[in-house]
């Protein structure tokens, strides 16, 4: 008699995967390609299921990397960087509901798509959603455009970046501004190196705390609930690591492991963010949606570029 039980063994050899992702021998392409792999031959499990532990890891995650940044450091790059942030923000919602316009998209998506590219992509989606009184099929084509341009991102950026002779800085403060959700500017300014990490972590969370103005903006906008706002709470316990590792640093040692802990983490978190991925839903995200995810990305990365190298 036959006992073998297919779902079983798939889910096995899924868990098995996600644990070595926590391995150095497994970068963060790798593990994205490993899990879009699995997505694509139907091995991954529920995808409901998958988003909520994605969701909790890459929380877990961003809150262990506090540990490892300096609070000196992070309150003098953000201040530095903040012209940046504000800039690129509005740019690029102006510029995308322009677009929208040009391409004749539909208004909440493409509005959801410019505040993902604009902000912190899948944070920013599922918080500016509610506030537009926006529906699960608007939400879910924004969300799988601007996870298909970040998992372009994870390779396509630090390429250039070694390409152009960029300094670990200088990529972190691009990867931050130019990189739709934290998870790919992690995984992006990780493989480049321990300061692009730190940099790319404080900007890109300084640049998600404007979640909650713009969330508020959208749901007047529209005509929305701002009730409904969901604000990411992992960003205050995230400043809060930092606050500890400031004002008790006799836990250096501690500090240090959990910071590593977590940067292996999101290489899982990745590894999940590329098992949601699958050709379906690449082609039922159709052209227009994923031309304006990629006109508003080449605009901020080309943009952003240009004002840190010159």
């Amino acid at each position: 008699m036959n006992t073998f039980n297919q779902p079983r063994a798939q889910l096995a050899l899924f868990i098995i995967i996600a644990l070595l992702c926590l391995l150095p021998v497994i970068s963060s392409p790798v593990a994205l390609i490993l899990g879009f792999t699995l997505a694509s031959i139907g091995w991954a499990p529920d995808q409901r299921l998958l988003a909520k532990l994605t969701k909790k890891l890459l929380a877990f995650s961003i809150v262990g990397l506090g540990f490892g940044i300096q609070l000196d450091n992070a309150i003098t790059v953000s201040l530095e960087n903040l012209p940046l942030i504000i800039g690129s923000i509005i740019f690029t919602l102006i510029l995308g509901v322009i677009l929208t316009r040009l391409l004749k998209l539909d208004s909440k998506t493409g509005y959801l798509i410019a505040s993902g590219t604009a902000i912190c992509g899948g944070s920013a989606i599922a918080a500016v959603s509610p506030a537009i009184k926006a529906n699960s099929e608007q939400a879910a084509v924004a969300l799988a455009t601007v996870f298909i341009l970040n998992s372009i991102a994870l390779f396509l950026f630090p390429a250039i970046g070694h390409a152009l002779s960029m300094t670990q800085h200088e990529f972190g403060v691009w990867s931050a501004i130019a990189i739709h959700d934290t998870s790919s500017v992690v995984g992006a300014a990780s493989a480049y190196g321990n300061e692009a990490l730190t940099t790319a972590t404080t900007i890109k969370l300084a640049r998600a705390l404007w979640i909650i103005p713009i969330a508020l903006a959208s749901a007047m906008l529209f005509s929305g609930d701002k009730k409904k706002i969901t604000i990411p709470y992992f960003i205050g316990f995230y400043c809060l690591t930092i606050a500890i590792a400031y004002w008790l640093p006799q836990g250096a040692p501690f500090y240090e492991v959990a910071f590593s802990v977590s940067k292996r983490l999101l290489v899982v978190c990745l590894f999940l963010i590329g098992a949601g991925i699958t050709l379906k839903k690449m082609k039922a995200t159709g052209a227009k949606p994923l031309v304006l995810g990629l006109l508003l990305w080449l605009a901020i990365g080309t943009s952003s570029l240009a004002y840190i190298l010159y």
